[in-house]
């Protein structure tokens, strides 16, 4: 194994996954520090979707809902065999909060930020008494349902795949491997991490934190550290129930009007999520009583046949977490958008992913491979291996592709 690298990405979730398949399809040499499994946090907990994120809109997330139905559309040509489209539908009824014009006027604008004449983004009236259509859905005080098209996704197995890519760019993956401590000289950031019992040292340019809720504790470990913005954890759960309901996605409202899907998963039917703060260890985060309850009665709301369903009989449920920024503000409204933060702007030697969606993770590696540009086109003073790297701060043919 070498001891010299460009970048040493740490975390492999989604993020520093397409973090090093940027970097090495750029030319750069990486290395992976990973300290349990590829995909082993928030990267297999997620809702398994790709998607703009209809409810952003809600918070006037224009940028960020139009940046992820770009990257849908581009997941959907190239990862056929793991993101494809699937119908959603959007029950309105006469208790709920967001009336059937809210609705339509949402699904407009996501379709406008979609393309309007793509296949993808048309959305639709369905009758209230089309009940093949509906697949059991609660019809008392249905006013309208609307059905328009988003994809579904295995959020670990494409995160392995984006792993495997990453790798077969030149890529090394150092798992289970934790970071000791990283220090940044005038020549390079040195490195000690532990990897099969041993402590290890290694020589890099750059290093990325992609460590996803335990991105605090990584960057105390660096000197100097990013300058991170004060960060809340967030706990999302999910509960899986032993039916199939549908091979659609419902998109209900729960009893607090906040979002949730009903969604087809392993033949199964997955219900989430939630949001409350988390203040613990993020290793040890997992569903509360009160949440998978919640999810129940939700689910139990819209498809009356579920009714008899106890909490002793969920098939799973499992929690991942989210970071957002800090508020007072409530979970659901806060700003969804990937924070890069750096310890220094002009020339950054340690740079720090915070937050990020799923569907964006491309967006976000070509945001880091920028802010990481000056630091990796200088050449003094640095090991034999910066012969086959590029002379400018200009992006390659390679960069201009991701």
């Amino acid at each position: 194994m070498s001891t010299e690298y460009d970048v040493l990405v740490v975390g492999a979730g989604i993020q520093g996954a397409g973090v090093a398949e940027a970097l090495t399809a750029a030319g750069y040499r990486v290395a992976i520090l990973e300290q349990e499994a590829v995909a082993h946090g928030t990267s297999s907990r997620s809702s398994k979707l790709i998607h703009g994120g209809l409810r952003y809109l809600e918070s006037g997330q224009f940028s960020l809902v139009y940046e992820c139905l770009k990257e849908r559309r581009w997941l959907l040509a190239h990862k056929p065999d793991l993101v494809h489209m699937v119908p959603f539908l959007i029950p309105v009824y006469r208790h709920s909060r967001r009336p059937a014009w809210k609705i339509r006027l949402g699904l407009t604008l996501y379709a406008l930020l979609a393309g309007l004449f793509s296949p993808h983004s048309r959305f639709r009236s369905i009758s209230v008494n089309d009940y093949d259509a509906l697949c059991g859905l609660n019809g008392d005080d249905l006013l309208a349902v609307y059905r328009y098209y988003d994809a579904q996704t295995d959020d670990a197995a494409l995160t392995r795949e984006v792993i495997t890519n990453a790798q077969r760019g030149g890529a090394e993956l150092i798992c289970p491997g934790s970071l000791v401590g990283a220090e940044v000289t005038d020549k390079f950031v040195l490195v000690d991490y532990f990897h099969e019992g041993q402590l290890n040292t290694l020589h890099c340019r750059a290093l990325v934190n992609c460590s996803g809720p335990w991105i605090e504790d990584t960057n105390r470990k660096c000197a100097p550290s990013a300058k991170l913005p004060p960060l809340e954890l967030v706990a999302g759960t999910h509960i899986q129930v032993p039916l199939k309901l549908a091979n659609k996605i419902f998109y209900v409202e729960a009893e607090d009007g906040r979002a949730v899907f009903v969604m087809p998963w392993q033949g199964e039917t997955l219900v989430g999520t939630t949001e409350r703060p988390y203040h613990g260890d993020p290793s040890e985060v997992a569903p509360t009583l009160e949440e998978k309850a919640y999810l129940l009665r939700t689910l139990k709301q819209y498809f009356p046949e579920t009714r008899p369903l106890q909490l002793n009989e969920l098939s799973d449920s499992f929690a991942g977490l989210r970071v957002l920024p800090h508020a007072s503000s409530n979970p659901f409204s806060r700003s969804r958008e990937t924070m890069i933060c750096c310890d220094n702007d002009k020339h950054p030697h340690i740079v720090a992913v915070a937050g990020g969606k799923l569907t964006s993770y491309r967006a976000t590696a070509r945001a880091v491979l920028k802010k990481l540009r000056p630091v990796l086109a200088g050449r003094a003073d640095w090991s034999p291996m910066t012969a086959s790297q590029p002379a400018d701060t200009e992006p390659s043919a390679k960069e201009r592709n991701l």
